[in-house]
Order: C-alpha cells, then sequence, then structure tokens
C-alpha cells in the first residue's frame, strides 16, 4: 500500500517497540497528531468475546472525567412538567410531538436525543432515522428517564456510549489532542475500567486483547494491556 509523505513522518515518531506503556502512548499520540484542527483522541478495544452469543454482548456509558471537548446539542422530548425540567437543566431543545414530526421531515440538529417514557410511543416511530445514527433514546443509555436534569447534565458532562460491534471491538472517543496528557490519561482509564466492569460472566480466557489509541488523522498506537490494566487498578 502506498502511503503519503506526511503519513510517513509522523509514523517516523513512533519509536520504541510497540506496544507501549499507557504514558508513553498518550504522549505519542499527541506528537503524531499534525492535522489543523484538534483532533479527536480515540481509543479500541479488541475483546476476547463471542459476540454472536447475546450473553458476551457489552454496552454501557460513561461520564469521563474531562468531558470529550465536543459541544455537545441536546434535544429533550417530554411533556408538561419536564418541559421546564429540561429548560432549566439546560437542554438545547425540548419539545414533544412537534419536534418528533420535525424529525420526520428531515431534522437531525441534534447530537444527542433524550426522552421521558410517556414520549416514547411518539419516539418509537423515529427507530429507522435515529437508530442507524446512534441517536435512538435508550433505557440502558440512560436517554430514556424521568431524571431529565440529570441526563443533561451527563450529556453535557461528557458522557459517552460504548459498545461492541459485530468483531468484538469496542470504540470510542477520549478527549482532544488539544487536552493535557494528564486530562486524556484520566479519560481513557475511566472508560477502560467501565470496560473491564462490564466483562461478561461468560467471558472465558483473555479479554482485553489489544488496546489502540490514535487521532483523527493519525496512525494508531498500542497500548501495552498489562499497563492499562495496572492504571485501572
Amino acid at each position: 500500500m502506498k502511503r503519503s509523505k506526511r503519513y510517513k513522518e509522523i509514523s517516523g515518531k513512533r519509536t520504541g517497540e510497540a506496544p507501549f506503556e499507557l504514558d508513553r502512548a498518550i504522549e505519542l499520540v499527541k506528537e503524531t497528531a499534525s492535522a489543523k484542527f484538534d483532533e479527536t483522541v480515540e481509543i479500541a478495544f479488541r475483546l476476547g468475546l463471542d459476540v454472536k452469543r447475546s450473553d458476551q454482548q457489552i454496552r454501557g456509558t460513561v461520564v469521563l472525567p474531562h468531558g470529550t471537548g465536543r459541544t455537545v446539542k441536546i434535544l429533550v422530548l417530554a411533556a408538561g412538567e419536564k418541559i421546564k425540567e429540561a429548560e432549566e437543566a439546560g437542554a438545547d431543545f425540548v419539545g414533544g410531538e412537534d419536534y418528533v414530526e420535525k424529525i420526520q421531515g428531515g431534522w437531525l440538529g441534534a447530537d444527542t436525543i433524550i426522552a421521558t417514557p410517556d414520549m416514547m410511543r411518539n419516539v418509537g416511530k423515529l427507530g429507522k432515522i435515529l437508530g442507524p445514527r446512534g441517536l435512538m433514546p435508550n433505557p440502558k443509555t440512560g436517554t430514556v428517564t424521568m431524571d431529565v436534569a440529570k441526563a443533561v447534565s451527563d450529556a453535557r458532562a461528557g458522557k459517552i456510549e460504548y459498545r461492541t460491534d459485530k468483531t468484538g471491538n469496542v470504540h470510542a472517543p477520549v478527549g482532544k489532542v488539544s487536552f493535557d496528557a494528564s486530562q486524556l490519561r484520566d479519560n481513557l482509564v475511566e472508560l477502560a475500567r467501565e470496560v473491564v466492569r462490564a466483562r461478561p460472566a461468560a467471558a472465558k480466557g483473555t479479554y482485553i486483547k489489544n488496546v489502540t489509541i490514535c487521532t483523527t488523522m493519525g496512525p494508531g498506537i498500542d497500548i501495552d494491556p498489562g499497563s492499562l490494566t495496572d492504571a485501572v487498578k
């Protein structure tokens, strides 16, 4: 495969033998970021799970200590007194059937959608629109709830969702290149702690097989799983 000059230059900064100790991997991911925008830092876990079995799939949420560095637009679908609660909590958009109709008409101006349980009979019809985009409210991720204020607060603070894909991997953002190394470390360790906690009882053998961190435009940096496990402990 032919590589660009830029790719070769940034890849050349990965001095030493991979996988790298956690702190060194974070240093390298910042050093190899060369885009003209504030790149997102992402992590990928390759897990020893047989995701064809329903009892070996994981899904959950975690609030990153330092947020994602991203400004999130929040829509709350509610009725009655919950509308005022959502507005006071700082939601960007608040409404009920009017927003359901807007979404059906093509509007998708929110990054996170929260709904109260009584609204789900209307929200359910949006499954084909919101589902593929990862925007469908779900009780498992805390986006279907009566505690609207907390849900908005968590989303604003940097709550992210993680889940296994078809090959047993988990991908998630852990911040921006502009974050301090210590902030990226805190976020990464918090997510790793949650992934470890979510290990299915049915999982056998090595759970975390590989861990890779990268920026939006940068090369992957392999992290020593043992180093990450020690940090989680």
